[in-house]
């Protein structure tokens, strides 16, 4: 499976469509940005970098930070800059066209489970961070569930026949976490997960809640299993479950 062609068609054709899922998506009020933002250091004179930012969800929240972006899709950034976002700049995540300890802060909202290599973007992000900068990523996750959360996702699954696997799965396990982050120059300070909900109220958020998911090669028998599933939940009022969890780490000192 070549991951970064399908991910650049994806993102190309599909702009935005992250930020407008996660946007719905809530926990106690707060959106899953929301809560990557409460772990972002405010005090320090060098930028945020905004890694993989997409159509920069975050920027309105970081530009008196000094917000820096950076993606590869043309599409994702064209999109941010039709909301107003500046300091944006298309680049590859293991090249970064920065300069060593230039970050106070690197942040990444769903991103780190699909950039690849994903030793050398965090070895860039650790480069790119000041001694004791923090690395604070949002990634998607399989808990926490609740009562229904189980039954709505396991039909899911059973019509897209098919679990929801990424690039960098295997990496970002609990156990190898710490090593990867130790051997990129990192040191984990905390890897949480929060159950937020999203409640589609028409097939059309349904629809757009099926395309936000990351499933290359699937056979549009399986599409419409999974949309007619996902229709179902509209007409029974269900919650999806969005498990999302936070990862922060900081850069280490020699």
């Amino acid at each position: 499976m070549d991951w970064q062609a399908y991910l650049s068609d994806f993102h190309e054709r599909r702009p935005g469509i992250t930020e407008a899922v996660l946007r719905r998506a809530t926990c106690e009020g707060c959106t899953g940005y929301d809560w990557l933002l409460e772990a972002v250091p405010t005090v320090g004179e060098r930028p945020v970098l905004d890694l993989a930012c997409g159509s920069a969800p975050l920027e309105p929240a970081l530009r008196g930070l000094g917000y820096l972006g950076v993606d590869a899709s043309a599409a994702e950034l064209a999109l941010a800059r039709t909301k107003g976002a500046g300091g944006l700049v298309r680049a590859d995540a293991a090249r970064l066209p920065l300069p060593s300890d230039s970050c106070r802060a690197v942040v990444c909202s769903m991103g780190l489970q699909i950039l690849t290599p994903l030793p050398e973007v965090l070895r860039e992000a650790a480069r790119v961070l000041v001694p004791k900068g923090r690395l604070v990523a949002l990634l998607p996750d399989h808990g926490p569930l609740r009562g229904a959360d189980v039954l709505w996702l396991a039909g899911l699954m059973a019509a897209l026949g098919r679990t929801l696997t990424y690039p960098n799965s295997a990496l970002l396990r609990r156990r190898q976490l710490p090593r990867l982050l130790r051997a990129a120059g990192l040191e984990l300070t905390e890897d949480r997960r929060r159950r937020f909900v999203h409640r589609p109220r028409s097939a059309a958020e349904a629809d757009l809640f099926l395309d936000s998911l990351y499933v290359p090669g699937l056979p549009p028998r399986r599409r419409r299993a999974a949309q007619r599933w996902l229709h179902t939940a509209v007409r029974a009022h269900a919650v999806l479950p969005v498990p999302l969890r936070r990862i922060t780490a900081v850069r280490a000192t020699p």
